[in-house]
């Protein structure tokens, strides 16, 4: 039988879209600072971090990581 190996993966909204990166692939991790890991995403995309000024990255319990626009309320 085959073995699984689960790679954690970043799940990236920017400007309207959505898409999924392998951490590994960043060279971050689910315990990388959210500076770290904005600084692999603007590389990744070949945008300017300062984009990333307003976002946030959750940390999900499978080591998964999202970096999403802050949500505004009210």
């Amino acid at each position: 039988m085959a073995e699984t190996s689960y790679q954690p993966v970043l799940h990236i909204r920017f400007e309207g879209e959505s898409f999924d990166v392998p951490l590994a692939e960043l060279d971050v991790g689910p315990i990388s600072s959210d500076q770290a890991v904005k600084r692999a995403v603007a590389v990744y995309l070949d945008v300017p971090v300062s984009k990333f000024e307003h976002y946030v990255v959750d940390r999900h319990q499978t080591g998964n990581l999202t970096i999403r626009p802050q949500a505004v309320f009210g």
